[in-house]
C-alpha cells in the first residue's frame, strides 16, 4: 500500500487512507478522461480495486455536472459490491446508491413469478395485472401511504442493496420493484445488469424511470469482456417447434380458425425443414416468407403477423380476467415472425434451423435469428453517454475490443501492470498434452489425468480444473479421474441449475479449510468467470485445453462477417479472442487479492506458442515457464512453489 497521491477532487470521495499498487494510476486515468468528457478502455488485473477506483474517479464529475453513474455488471454479487464500496464512501461524503435486481427477483406476486419464463414475459404480465387492478402490492399514486413515502425518501438518502429493500417491502406489503423505481430519479449511483442499459426496449423504460437521458450518464461497464456476447444475445431470437405446437393448441382452444390453420401449416413446414437435420443449418430468410405467401395463404406477411399479435394480446387479456397467468404462445410466435421480417436483408443476422436435445434427452428443433454484430447494440449507447468507463482484467488486445463494440474513436486506452508480486504467481504450461480434436484419445486423457493428479497431490489445499468443454470434462470422468484422485472431486454437469451450482461451489470451498479437494468445471461457465476463490479456496488452477468453439454454422458465419468488417481478422476476432478470454478468466480464479499465492497450470502445449501467449494477460504470460513432457516434473514445480 502507498499513501494517497490522487487528484484533490477524488480524495473527497476515495474512502481509504492508502492505495494499492497501480491503483492511483487507474484512478487518475479514469478521472482525467471523464473530466475531458472522453471515454476510457482500461485493463487492470484482479486485486487492483477497480470498483472503488472507477466510482471515486467518476463521482466528482457526476456531482459537479449533475450526472448519474450507472455501474453495469453481470452478477448480483458484483452489484452488491458497488453498494459496499459506496457505504465506505458515505462515511466520508454522503452519496446515494442502489443495487437493482430484475423484476423476477423483486416481484412479490407469486402468480406472476411462478409462471414467467423470462424477464420480458414477467414485465408484460406485471403491466397487465396492474392495469386490471389484480396485483395487491401495486399502489397507485393516490393509494401511497405515509410509510410508503417515508421509505421512498429513505431509499434515496444513502446506499442500499435491493435485497434489503425487498425484505422491508415484504413485511409492509409494498411492491419493492415499484418503490425502487419511484426513488431512482433521486439516486446518484445505480448498480444494475447489462440489460437495463443495452437492451433497447428495457433501456427506454428505465431512462424514463430515472428521468434522464444517456447524455447525463457516466457509464461504468465492469467485466466488460462479457459485453460482446451479451449484445449478441440481446439481438438474437428463437422459436421452438414446441412453442409453435402450443400456439396451434391455443388457436384451437379459442376457436380462431385463421390462427389455427396458419399455425398448423407453419408447424408442418418447420417439421419438413428439420426432418433430416442433425445439428443446424443456415436457411435463407426469404424462403420461409415465400413459403408462407405461396402456400400458407399469407398475402401480406407484416399485416398478417400483426393481426396474430393482436389475437395473442386478446388471449392474454382473457386469461388475466379468468385469474390465470397471461401467457400466449400465439403472441410470442407473432413477435418472432415480425422480428424475422425486420431483419430480412440485413447481413449482420443469419437465420438458422437447428436440432438439439432437451435436458430430458428429448429431440427438439427451433428456428433462430442469430445476430453477428454486437456493435448494433453497444454503439448507440457508447456514442450517446457523457462518458464510458469500460474495464476488465481481460480486454487485450484493446484495439480489437474497441473496434468490435464501436467505442468512440477518441477513447483513452490503457493497460496497467499487475499489482501482484511476481513471486506470488507460478505460471506453467505443459508440453506433450492437448485437447485438439485429433489428440483426444484414451491415452491422451490418461496423461492429462496423471498431470492433474500430480498437481492436486502437491497443492496445499484446493485445486480447480477448468476444461475446454463438457465433452472434455465428461471424457476425463469416463477415463477415471475421480478414481485416480486422493481428494474429493466436485464437478459440474451440463444443464446444472444455479442453486445446485452454488451448493457445489460452497462444498468445494469448505474443503479449503482442511486437506483440500478438486473442482472440475468448464471454461466460460458460471464458476470459471463469476466466482472468486481467494486464499485456500483455490490454490492452484488447471486449464485443460484451449476452449475454441465448435466450428458450427453460426461460428463460421461470425468469422465470415468479421472478415467482411475487418479484413483478414475474422478468425482472430470471431474465434480466437473469445476462446482466449475464457481461458484467461478461468486462469485468474485463484488470485483475487494481493495476499493470494496461486499456481496456474496450462495443460495444452498450444498455450506455449507465441500466438496464444499474446492473448493472455501479461501478468500470466510474462513469467510463464514451459515444461517438457515427463512424469514428476510438474509435481516438483508445484511442490517447490508451495513450500513454506
Amino acid at each position: 500500500m502507498t499513501t494517497l497521491k490522487l487528484p484533490t477532487e477524488v480524495i473527497k470521495y476515495f474512502p481509504y487512507e492508502s492505495v494499492r499498487p497501480q491503483q492511483d494510476q487507474f484512478i487518475k486515468t479514469i478521472f482525467n478522461a471523464v473530466q475531458a468528457r472522453r471515454s476510457v478502455l482500461i485493463e487492470g488485473s484482479n486485486g487492483l480495486g477497480k470498483t472503488i477506483s472507477a466510482i471515486s474517479a467518476s463521482l466528482p464529475i457526476a456531482v459537479e455536472k449533475n450526472l448519474k453513474i450507472l455501474y453495469v455488471a453481470r452478477t448480483h454479487r458484483q452489484h452488491d459490491r458497488v453498494i459496499e464500496e459506496l457505504r465506505a464512501v458515505f462515511k466520508k461524503h454522503h452519496v446515494s446508491g442502489i443495487s437493482l435486481r430484475g423484476r423476477n427477483q423483486m416481484c412479490l406476486n407469486k402468480l406472476a413469478v411462478k409462471n414467467a419464463f423470462d424477464a420480458k414475459s414477467l414485465m408484460e404480465a406485471c403491466e397487465l395485472l396492474k392495469a386490471e387492478g389484480k396485483c395487491p402490492y401495486h399502489k397507485a399514486p393516490e393509494e401511497q401511504t405515509y410509510d410508503y413515502l417515508i421509505l421512498k425518501q429513505q431509499i434515496a438518502s444513502r446506499p442500499y442493496k435491493a435485497s434489503e429493500i425487498q425484505k422491508v417491502c415484504k413485511r409492509k406489503g409494498f411492491c419493492s420493484h415499484e418503490l425502487v423505481k419511484a426513488a431512482l430519479s433521486d439516486i446518484k449511483v445505480i448498480a444494475l445488469s447489462y440489460l437495463y442499459v443495452f437492451n433497447p426496449v428495457i433501456r427506454a423504460a428505465f431512462l424514463k424511470n430515472i428521468e434522464t437521458n444517456l447524455k447525463k450518464i457516466i457509464l461504468i461497464v465492469d467485466e466488460a469482456h462479457n459485453l460482446p456476447e451479451t449484445a449478441i444475445d440481446i439481438s438474437s431470437r428463437s422459436l421452438s417447434l414446441f412453442a409453435i405446437k402450443q400456439a396451434e393448441l391455443e388457436a384451437q382452444k379459442y376457436e380462431n380458425k385463421t390462427a389455427k390453420e396458419f399455425t398448423r401449416f407453419f408447424r408442418k413446414e418447420v417439421e419438413k425443414l428439420t426432418e433430416n437435420m442433425r445439428r443446424e443449418q443456415i436457411i435463407p430468410a426469404e424462403s420461409i416468407i415465400e413459403i408462407l405467401q405461396k402456400h400458407g395463404n399469407v398475402a401480406n406477411p407484416r399485416d398478417f403477423f400483426e393481426e396474430l399479435h393482436e389475437v395473442g394480446s386478446s388471449i392474454r387479456r382473457n386469461l388475466l380476467a379468468e385469474g390465470k397467468y397471461p401467457r400466449s404462445y400465439i403472441h410470442s410466435m407473432s413477435e418472432f415472425l415480425l422480428r424475422w421480417l425486420e431483419t430480412l436483408g440485413d447481413n449482420s443476422f443469419i437465420n438458422v434451423a437447428s436440432s438439439y436435445f432437451t435436458r430430458d434427452k428429448v429431440k427438439a428443433v427451433k428456428l433462430e435469428i442469430v445476430a453477428l454484430d454486437p456493435s448494433k447494440i453497444t454503439s448507440p449507447v457508447f456514442s450517446s453517454t457523457y462518458a464510458n468507463i469500460v474495464m476488465s482484467g481481460t480486454l487485450q488486445p484493446l484495439e480489437a475490443y474497441a473496434r468490435i463494440t464501436k467505442l468512440p474513436e477518441n477513447i483513452v486506452q490503457c493497460v496497467l501492470p499487475s499489482p501482484f508480486p511476481k513471486e506470488h504467481i507460478l505460471s506453467l504450461v505443459c508440453c506433450g498434452v492437448s485437447t485438439a480434436m485429433e489428440k483426444r484419445t484414451p491415452a491422451m486423457y490418461q496423461t492429462i489425468i496423471e498431470r492433474i493428479n500430480e498437481v492436486a497431490q502437491n497443492t496445499t489445499a484446493n485445486t480447480g480444473v477448468f476444461t475446454a468443454s463438457f465433452d472434455v470434462l465428461n471424457a476425463l470422468l469416463t477415463e477415471g479421474l475421480e478414481v485416480t484422485l486422493n481428494k474429493p472431486l466436485f464437478y459440474e454437469y451440463r444443464g446444472m441449475s444455479s442453486k445446485a451450482n452454488e451448493e457445489l461451489v460452497a462444498g468445494f470451498k469448505a474443503c479449503g479449510e482442511g486437506d483440500g479437494a478438486v473442482f472440475l468445471g468448464v471454461q466460460g461457465g458460471r464458476t470459471s468467470e463469476g466466482v472468486d476463490f481467494p486464499g485456500n479456496q483455490m490454490n492452484t488452477v488447471i486449464i485443460v485445453g484451449v476452449p475454441y468453439a465448435e466450428p458450427t454454422t453460426r461460428v463460421k458465419a461470425q468469422i465470415s462477417y468479421y472478415d467482411g468488417c475487418f479484413p483478414e481478422l475474422g478468425r482472430e476476432y470471431g474465434y480466437v479472442l473469445p476462446a482466449m478470454k475464457k481461458a484467461s478468466q478461468a486462469a485468474g480464479r485463484p488470485v483475487r487479492t494481493l495476499e493470494d499465492r496461486g499456481a496456474i497450470v496450462f495443460l495444452d502445449y498450444r498455450f506455449s506458442t507465441s500466438y496464444c501467449r499474446s492473448f493472455l494477460p501479461s501478468w500470466i504470460s510474462n513469467h510463464m515457464k514451459v515444461l517438457q513432457p515427463g512424469n514428476g516434473i510438474l509435481a516438483q514445480e508445484i511442490r517447490r512453489f508451495f513450500k513454506p
